[in-house]
């Protein structure tokens, strides 16, 4: 008795389009948490020079 040789491997599938909306999903989380944790340069301020300008302005109306 023949028996047929049977192609045992099965067929992968690729979801191009699910593939690209998850990495677009994932590309927008990181960008946002980067956006979110961006925090600005901090300066030496002098308060006592910012009141002292206030008054002047003050004074000379």
């Amino acid at each position: 008795m023949h028996l047929k040789k049977t192609n045992k491997n099965m067929a992968v599938t690729r979801l191009k389009r699910k593939e690209r909306r998850n990495n677009a999903i994932a590309q927008a989380r990181v960008a946002e948490l980067k956006r979110i944790t961006l925090r600005p340069v901090i300066k030496n301020i002098d308060i006592e020079a910012i009141k002292k300008s206030f008054a002047e302005k003050k004074g000379q109306k």
